[in-house]
Protein backbone atom coordinates (compact mmCIF):
# COMPACT_ATOMS: atom_id res chain seq x y z
CA UNK A 1 0.00 0.00 0.00
CA UNK A 2 2.85 2.40 0.86
CA UNK A 3 4.52 1.74 -2.48
CA UNK A 4 1.28 2.50 -4.32
CA UNK A 5 0.94 5.78 -2.44
CA UNK A 6 4.55 6.70 -3.25
CA UNK A 7 4.02 6.04 -6.97
CA UNK A 8 0.84 8.11 -6.86
CA UNK A 9 1.93 11.03 -4.68
CA UNK A 10 5.51 11.65 -5.87
CA UNK A 11 4.55 12.51 -9.48
CA UNK A 12 1.70 14.70 -8.22
CA UNK A 13 4.06 16.57 -5.90
CA UNK A 14 6.60 16.98 -8.74
CA UNK A 15 3.98 18.31 -11.15
CA UNK A 16 2.71 20.80 -8.55
CA UNK A 17 6.26 21.98 -7.81
CA UNK A 18 7.08 22.35 -11.52
CA UNK A 19 3.96 24.46 -12.04
CA UNK A 20 4.63 26.65 -8.98
CA UNK A 21 8.36 27.17 -9.54
CA UNK A 22 7.99 27.49 -13.31
CA UNK A 23 5.34 30.15 -12.75
CA UNK A 24 7.66 32.09 -10.44
CA UNK A 25 10.95 31.97 -12.36
CA UNK A 26 9.95 30.89 -15.87
CA UNK A 27 10.52 27.86 -18.10
CA UNK A 28 14.23 28.15 -18.94
CA UNK A 29 15.50 28.83 -15.42
CA UNK A 30 13.38 25.90 -14.19
CA UNK A 31 14.87 23.56 -16.80
CA UNK A 32 18.34 24.92 -16.01
CA UNK A 33 17.90 24.10 -12.33
CA UNK A 34 16.77 20.56 -13.21
CA UNK A 35 19.83 20.01 -15.42
CA UNK A 36 22.19 21.61 -12.90
CA UNK A 37 20.93 19.42 -10.06
CA UNK A 38 21.35 16.31 -12.22
CA UNK A 39 24.97 17.21 -13.05
CA UNK A 40 25.83 18.27 -9.49
CA UNK A 41 24.09 15.21 -8.09
CA UNK A 42 26.01 12.88 -10.39
CA UNK A 43 29.31 14.38 -9.26
CA UNK A 44 28.36 14.15 -5.57
CA UNK A 45 27.12 10.57 -5.92
CA UNK A 46 30.38 9.52 -7.56
CA UNK A 47 32.51 11.07 -4.81
CA UNK A 48 30.32 9.77 -1.98
CA UNK A 49 30.12 6.37 -3.68
CA UNK A 50 33.91 6.08 -3.75
CA UNK A 51 34.05 6.81 -0.03
CA UNK A 52 31.31 4.26 0.69
CA UNK A 53 33.05 1.62 -1.43
CA UNK A 54 36.26 2.22 0.52
CA UNK A 55 34.37 1.77 3.80
CA UNK A 56 32.81 -1.49 2.57
CA UNK A 57 36.21 -2.81 1.46
CA UNK A 58 37.73 -1.82 4.79
CA UNK A 59 34.93 -3.57 6.70
CA UNK A 60 35.46 -6.76 4.70
CA UNK A 61 39.25 -6.68 5.06
CA UNK A 62 39.01 -6.05 8.82
CA UNK A 63 36.30 -8.72 9.13
CA UNK A 64 33.94 -6.14 10.66
CA UNK A 65 30.18 -6.10 10.23
CA UNK A 66 29.63 -4.60 6.74
CA UNK A 67 25.94 -3.83 7.33
CA UNK A 68 26.25 -0.09 7.89
CA UNK A 69 28.70 0.62 5.02
CA UNK A 70 26.54 -1.47 2.67
CA UNK A 71 23.43 0.42 3.79
CA UNK A 72 25.20 3.74 3.19
CA UNK A 73 26.20 2.55 -0.27
CA UNK A 74 22.62 1.53 -1.04
CA UNK A 75 21.31 4.92 0.10
CA UNK A 76 23.90 6.72 -2.03
CA UNK A 77 22.85 4.62 -5.02
CA UNK A 78 19.20 5.43 -4.33
CA UNK A 79 20.01 9.13 -4.01
CA UNK A 80 21.72 8.99 -7.40
CA UNK A 81 18.56 7.58 -8.96
CA UNK A 82 16.51 10.31 -7.30
CA UNK A 83 18.88 13.06 -8.45
CA UNK A 84 18.76 11.85 -12.05
CA UNK A 85 14.96 11.86 -11.95
CA UNK A 86 13.73 15.29 -13.04
CA UNK A 87 11.96 17.06 -10.22
CA UNK A 88 12.43 19.25 -7.20
CA UNK A 89 11.03 16.90 -4.54
CA UNK A 90 13.16 13.94 -5.71
CA UNK A 91 16.20 16.22 -5.85
CA UNK A 92 15.59 17.38 -2.28
CA UNK A 93 15.32 13.80 -1.01
CA UNK A 94 18.34 12.76 -3.11
CA UNK A 95 20.53 15.58 -1.80
CA UNK A 96 19.37 14.84 1.76
CA UNK A 97 20.50 11.22 1.39
CA UNK A 98 23.96 12.42 0.40
CA UNK A 99 24.41 14.01 3.83
CA UNK A 100 26.14 11.42 6.07
CA UNK A 101 24.15 12.49 9.15
CA UNK A 102 20.86 11.90 7.36
CA UNK A 103 22.05 8.47 6.20
CA UNK A 104 23.06 7.57 9.75
CA UNK A 105 19.63 8.62 11.05
CA UNK A 106 17.85 6.61 8.34
CA UNK A 107 20.06 3.59 9.06
CA UNK A 108 19.36 3.78 12.80
CA UNK A 109 15.63 4.07 12.18
CA UNK A 110 15.58 1.10 9.80
CA UNK A 111 17.82 -0.93 12.12
CA UNK A 112 15.39 -0.32 15.01
CA UNK A 113 12.55 -1.73 12.88
CA UNK A 114 14.44 -4.82 11.59
CA UNK A 115 15.24 -7.93 13.59
CA UNK A 116 18.14 -10.07 12.36
CA UNK A 117 17.35 -13.73 12.93
CA UNK A 118 20.77 -15.09 12.01
CA UNK A 119 24.08 -13.80 10.71
CA UNK A 120 27.10 -15.89 9.81
CA UNK A 121 30.36 -15.45 8.00
CA UNK A 122 32.38 -18.25 6.47
CA UNK A 123 31.20 -21.76 5.76
CA UNK A 124 27.67 -22.71 6.64
CA UNK A 125 27.32 -24.35 10.05
CA UNK A 126 25.75 -27.76 10.20
CA UNK A 127 26.56 -31.25 8.98
CA UNK A 128 29.62 -31.59 6.77
CA UNK A 129 29.02 -32.66 3.21
CA UNK A 130 32.30 -34.56 2.85
CA UNK A 131 33.29 -37.80 4.57
CA UNK A 132 36.17 -36.20 6.55
CA UNK A 133 34.67 -33.88 9.21
CA UNK A 134 38.13 -32.86 10.46
CA UNK A 135 39.04 -29.22 9.93
CA UNK A 136 42.72 -29.95 9.29
CA UNK A 137 42.09 -32.18 6.26
CA UNK A 138 41.94 -30.60 2.83
CA UNK A 139 40.93 -32.77 -0.10
CA UNK A 140 42.72 -32.07 -3.34
CA UNK A 141 44.18 -33.56 -6.49
CA UNK A 142 47.47 -32.63 -8.07
CA UNK A 143 49.46 -33.35 -11.14
CA UNK A 144 53.20 -32.83 -11.22
CA UNK A 145 54.28 -30.74 -14.17
CA UNK A 146 57.97 -30.48 -14.91
CA UNK A 147 59.13 -27.83 -17.34
CA UNK A 148 61.58 -28.90 -20.03
CA UNK A 149 65.10 -28.33 -18.70
CA UNK A 150 68.28 -27.56 -20.50
CA UNK A 151 70.87 -29.97 -19.05
CA UNK A 152 73.68 -27.42 -19.48
CA UNK A 153 71.87 -24.61 -17.58
CA UNK A 154 72.79 -24.01 -13.91
CA UNK A 155 70.10 -24.48 -11.23
CA UNK A 156 67.61 -21.63 -10.96
CA UNK A 157 68.56 -20.73 -7.40
CA UNK A 158 65.07 -21.49 -6.17
CA UNK A 159 65.74 -25.19 -5.84
CA UNK A 160 68.82 -27.30 -5.65
CA UNK A 161 70.03 -28.94 -8.81
CA UNK A 162 69.63 -32.69 -9.40
CA UNK A 163 73.32 -33.37 -8.68
CA UNK A 164 73.36 -31.56 -5.29
CA UNK A 165 71.39 -34.12 -3.28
Amino acid sequence: MYLFLAFLLVPLIEIALFIQIGGLIGLWPTLGIVILTAVLGTWLVRSQGRLALGQVQRAFSDLDDPTEPLAHGAMILFSGALLLTPGFFTDAVGFALLVPGVRVAVFRYVRSKVTVARFSMGPEPGPHRHPHPRDDVIDGDYEEVRPPRNRNAPPSGWVEGPDRH
